[in-house]
């Protein structure tokens, strides 16, 4: 019996740490400026300097060009991560209070040409 509860203790330990690891909505990846959050397509993810109070600016043409990372339905925030509503009403997700995008013009894994674009304002979002 005792064996028994030692092995479903155990069990739902290694459950909640993968429920935990799976949870979290953008990992860290090397690029040439240094550590970076990237998707799970492993696409840099970016900020945007007027997004302010937790709040996307970024919509219409300029979501097309910088697609949010979107926080699916039943997601839920924890630790550094968290959602903001965007103007559509659809969830995106947040680190740190900072909204984060992909870049269109990011082709593959690795690339960082949105960062430091329009005059600085967009910058690589960084673990």
């Amino acid at each position: 019996m005792r064996t028994l509860l030692i092995r479903g203790a155990f069990a739902a330990v290694a459950f909640s740490a993968l429920a935990a690891q799976a949870a979290a909505p953008a990992m860290t990846a090397e690029t040439a400026k240094g550590p970076a959050l990237v998707d799970a397509k492993s696409m840099t993810l970016y900020t945007f300097d007027k997004d302010m109070g937790g709040k996307s600016m970024c919509n219409g043409p300029c979501a097309t060009n910088w697609p949010a990372l979107m926080a699916a339905s039943g997601s839920a925030a924890s630790g550094d991560w968290m959602m903001v509503t965007r103007d559509d009403g659809t969830m995106q997700w947040a680190y740190k209070g900072k909204p984060l995008y992909t870049f269109a013009k990011d082709t593959k894994p690795g690339d960082i040409t949105g960062d430091g674009f329009l005059n600085g304002a967009w910058h690589i979002a960084k673990p």
